[in-house]
């Protein structure tokens, strides 16, 4: 058995709230302060190293060992790597918190910098909508700006659709509806025995009435050609859409590390 990474590698921890050190994983120093200053000063203390062939190495093994899913339903991944395929890589991609989230990192391939916004590891549902919105308003209506959300988040700030109709702001919402919390569903699955706690809100939202009450066009979709078919009419409207997606609620995103571990623990299934 290889040695765990976080034995052989020595961790070093930036940030400016001191709470934070040692929070996930032990490490063997830390500094305390605004990263930009501190990466600029360890910047001008090391070296320049290339790494190109490693880079090499990387895209090799992402050619041998892409990652797979179902190409017959519509999943988080298909309507990902289609938004992907449809946009060039070129639009703006702005994400809620969840497994939608964890999809748009996994497949969205940029042309560009700054084109992919989304809390992180903070896990602050809520946040898509007026990032958006934010989004839209600063680069200009020509720029595709695209929201993914879960119907989790979405119920947190669906509201804000009243400034983005009333800005006439393009902005496409795709809605991973899985009718579940679907990141905490995949833990209580995987680690927890499917003893499931609170993961299902119950909840009958119309998503399509709710976007026609808000003033904007709604979709509903099913299966594969549905998808594609609202996503390039969504492309042609000149205001805000909303596409809601059904997807499986035991859907899982592939692979993952759990809490505290490392490659040595990948779970692949």
């Amino acid at each position: 058995m290889r040695p765990s990474l976080q034995r052989i590698a020595k961790i070093l921890q930036l940030d400016i709230d001191p709470a934070e050190i040692n929070k996930n994983i032990k490490v063997d120093a830390s500094i305390i302060g605004d990263v930009k200053v501190i990466l600029r000063k360890l910047n001008a203390r090391l070296d320049p190293v290339n790494h190109d062939e490693w880079i090499a190495h990387i895209e090799r093994m992402k050619d041998m060992y892409p990652l797979r899913y179902d190409k017959n339903l519509l999943t988080g991944p298909f309507i990902v790597q289609t938004i992907n395929e449809v946009t060039g890589g070129d639009a703006v991609i702005v994400t809620e918190v969840g497994q939608h989230q964890m999809w748009a990192a996994q497949y969205i391939r940029h042309t560009k910098s700054r084109g992919f916004i989304t809390s992180g590891g903070l896990g602050t549902m809520g946040f898509g909508y007026g990032a958006a919105i934010g989004a839209q308003m600063a680069l200009g209506r020509e720029q595709r700006v695209v929201m993914f959300t879960g119907d989790g988040s979405f119920h947190m700030n669906l509201n804000e659709a009243c400034t983005a109709v009333s800005y006439e702001l393009p902005i496409i919402t795709v809605i991973f509806n899985n009718s579940v919390l679907g990141m905490v569903r995949q833990w209580q699955t995987t680690f927890y025995e499917k003893r499931y706690s609170q993961t299902d809100p119950h909840r009958r939202t119309d998503f399509v009435k709710l976007a026609e009450g808000f003033g904007l066009k709604g979709y509903r979709c099913t299966n594969l050609p549905e998808f594609q078919a609202a996503f390039a009419d969504a492309l042609k409207q000149k205001g805000p859409t909303w596409i809601e997606c059904i997807i499986d609620k035991d859907e899982k995103v592939l692979p993952m590390i759990p809490g505290g571990g490392d490659i040595n623990d990948i779970i692949m299934e």
